[in-house]
């Protein structure tokens, strides 16, 4: 039984209370004193609201007989840190980290995120002298081995996507998108094409599809979709030109869905001279049983930290690196690998080709590049290729199992993740966020809401393939009963939940407008 049911039964078990007064969601325990309970459940006050300058942790006595060298800029006032000792210091944050969700905790859902378990082997490699303490302006006769991994990661990279070349200098998913659309950019441009300036991005594709366009100095023209989830081939037809640069089409799409027409866009786009980016975000999907390459694809980027393993988010710095066709790698961003005589050294120079330019000061991170290399040697080709069908086994496994009490965004099988919308939810007064703070009353992170765009309430889910058959039965159980407790007429455990949780209703439109991230001292009136 997951965490946040166990406690919940602890706490109705005990007759806790809670204070009518109460507007921080903290607990009260008139029965006992259940710090472990309270540890969980209550909210932790900041830092600085548990420390006082007038404490400290280590005292050390004043300098004497010296003279200051700061030239008249000596601090003259508190510098405002909290003083804490070492037990409360301690106890603080290991407070905080026993409130985070994590994937070493239980399943965690998010669809087009890709959470998958980050294996401790992984970890111990990068730690490794001559991957962890090395610098990058160090000598590169002192850093083969470090150059040699990035060297060989790059071509399991390569051939796992039947491209020749790869950008591994960008640092996220985003990033990446930057990289192959300036190589398209700097393509169209050699060319003297300046006056394709025109992108098409499917409504399926990620966000920061767009985005990333726009930054190139391109327009964007949005392509809808067919019933189906999948991009409607006559639109996009139909918008053809000789001003077309390309398409940012995400494949599979952020419907879960695979594109049946993919080989037939990249021949469209390709024969009005375009290039063809593919966001490789769900390559997850993919590996081992489809080479982008043999779809016409032009760029794309692949998230080390989704298809990879390498820790995702707060977990670690992220890495993007971005496959290339023979049409664009002659315009591949600076520094690269190359292996000469036997040493393998770095290309610095962007004067002496084609190349676009430097996207960051130096290489990329090879902690990732570590962890990601590590994934790969340990699974080898065909346990990639198991951990794929894995991760679309589990997605349809949900899928199906919900879809008498769901509603499923779309008919057939799915990818990686499995898209419900919010018809299954009319007339009962809930909505998609209610289902989702349910959620976490039953111990589980809430998976990814309102997200693709074109379905209505949507809720995306995908298990990866970390997850086992139990697992993912345990989930679909409080799935299940969460939905015929709405369909029950429940309504108000929905628009009050999570009460389990530190915090309740957060106005979460006001905390991403106008985020207060700066502590202050309270004044006093």
């Amino acid at each position: 039984m997951p965490l946040w049911p166990r406690l919940r039964r602890l706490y109705h078990e005990h007759e806790y209370a809670r204070s009518e007064h109460d507007t921080t969601n903290e607990w009260l325990y008139p029965s006992r004193n259940c710090i472990w309970q309270q540890r969980l459940i209550s909210k932790e006050l900041l830092i600085f609201e548990v420390g006082t300058p007038r404490r400290t942790g280590v005292d050390f006595p004043a300098l004497k007989g010296t003279k200051s060298r700061l030239g008249g800029m000596e601090r003259t006032s508190e510098i405002g840190l909290p003083g804490l000792t070492e037990p409360e210091v301690m106890r603080h944050y290991v407070r905080l980290s026993q409130k985070n969700y994590a994937i070493d905790l239980g399943v965690y859902p998010l669809g087009s995120c890709t959470m998958k378990h980050n294996p401790r082997l992984n970890e111990k490699m990068a730690r490794l002298p001559g991957f962890a303490d090395i610098h990058p302006l160090q000598s590169e006769n002192t850093v083969q081995g470090a150059l040699e991994l990035i060297d060989e990661l790059a071509d399991w990279i390569c051939k796992l996507t039947g491209m020749p070349a790869v950008a591994m200098s960008p640092k996220a998913g985003a990033h990446g998108e930057m990289c192959g659309m300036m190589a398209i950019r700097a393509a169209l441009d050699a060319k003297g094409a300046d006056h394709k300036r025109r992108v098409l991005v499917p409504e399926s594709a990620h966000g920061t599809n767009p985005a990333t366009a726009v930054q190139c100095g391109f327009s964007i023209d949005s392509i809808p979709a067919t019933d189906d989830g999948r991009v409607d081939m006559a639109a996009l037809k139909a918008k053809l030109g000789d001003d077309v640069a390309g398409i940012m089409l995400t494949n599979p799409n952020t419907c879960g869905l695979f594109e049946r027409d993919i080989i037939e866009i990249a021949e469209l786009i390709h024969g009005v001279g375009g290039y063809f980016y593919c966001d490789g975000a769900n390559f997850n999907a993919l590996v081992g049983r489809v080479r982008p390459g043999d779809l016409g694809i032009d760029a794309m980027h692949l998230n080390l930290h989704k298809t990879f393993s390498t820790p995702h988010g707060g977990g670690g710095p992220g890495s993007g690196p971005t496959v290339l066709s023979d049409a664009l790698s002659p315009y591949a961003p600076v520094p690269y690998v190359v292996k000469s005589n036997g040493t393998y050294r770095l290309v610095e120079d962007a004067d002496s080709g084609d190349s676009f330019g430097r996207m960051t000061a130096f290489h990329g991170q090879m902690g990732m590049f570590t962890r990601a290399l590590s994934y790969m040697l340990s699974h080898g080709s065909d346990g990639l290729k198991q951990a794929t069908e894995d991760a679309v086994l589990n997605a349809n496994y949900v899928q199906a199992s919900l879809s008498d009490v769901m509603s499923p965004a779309f008919g057939g099988v799915c990818m990686h993740e499995a898209l419900f919308d919010d018809s299954f939810l009319k007339g009962t007064g809930v909505e998609t966020l209610d289902f989702a703070k349910a959620m976490i009353d039953e111990g589980y992170h809430p998976m990814t809401m309102y997200f693709p765009l074109v379905v209505h309430g949507a809720m995306l889910i995908e298990p990866t393939e970390s997850e086992s058959k139990a697992e993912l039965d345990r989930f679909i159980d409080v799935m299940r009963g969460l939905a015929l407790k709405a369909k029950s007429g429940e309504v108000d455990m929905f628009k009050q939940a999570p009460i389990y949780a530190p915090m309740r209703r957060l106005d979460e439109t006001q905390a991403a407008r106008k985020p207060v991230l700066r502590w202050r001292v309270p004044t006093t009136d």
